[in-house]
């Protein structure tokens, strides 16, 4: 059976991610690749949680108050501003995105090219050899397909012989279904 977008972000981020390592969640919106990441790290791991939008941040806690799960550090900033928050010399052992709004909340807040560009420029500096980002790309509300497309121009310049990137997604859904880009670093 072919697996949903989230599904595959997860099982992608699952075989590259080990025990005990940093990783980030750059959109924790209601928690639930919070909750995965902090369970795949484990008790000796740790999970860096952004999301601009208290609700967010909210949402997110209680989940893992839910899960007994507390290897989270909780960001409520732009996922832009991710350099503020990491060491210089602090490895990142993989990441996930999920652009777009915060489901059932107000859909104007919404991530943008130009904040989540940086934010990945960023992740890939810190990238372990071998680790993912995983980018779930929602691009069927407004601003969505400008969000959109600046990734794509973004990735596709990203040196073939540093990173690989692949791009995942159903092909005969309506209404712009979300896709999957996944940053691998190569060296």
């Amino acid at each position: 059976m072919l697996k949903g977008i989230l599904n595959v972000a997860h099982d992608l981020l699952e075989d590259s991610i080990e025990n005990g390592e940093f990783v980030i969640d750059a959109t924790c919106g209601n928690g639930n690749d919070t909750l995965f990441l902090s369970k795949v790290t484990g008790d000796d791991g740790h999970v860096l949680a952004f999301d601009i939008q208290d609700q967010a941040i909210k949402n997110t806690k209680q989940l893992l108050k839910e899960n007994s799960q507390n290897n989270v550090t909780f960001i409520q900033d732009s996922h832009a501003n991710i350099s503020d928050y990491v060491a210089t010399e602090q490895q990142i052992g993989g990441a996930i995105f999920n652009l777009g709004y915060l489901p059932r909340s107000d859909k104007s807040i919404i991530t943008k090219g130009k904040s989540t560009k940086t934010a990945i420029n960023t992740i890939l500096h810190h990238l372990k050899k071998g680790g993912l980002i995983v980018v779930v790309v929602y691009h069927g509300h407004d601003g969505g397909k400008e969000e959109k497309e600046a990734l794509l121009k973004y990735v596709s310049s990203l040196e073939q012989k540093a990173f690989t990137v692949l791009r995942h997604g159903f092909v005969n859904q309506q209404n712009d279904p979300p896709f999957i880009l996944a940053i691998q670093k190569r060296r």
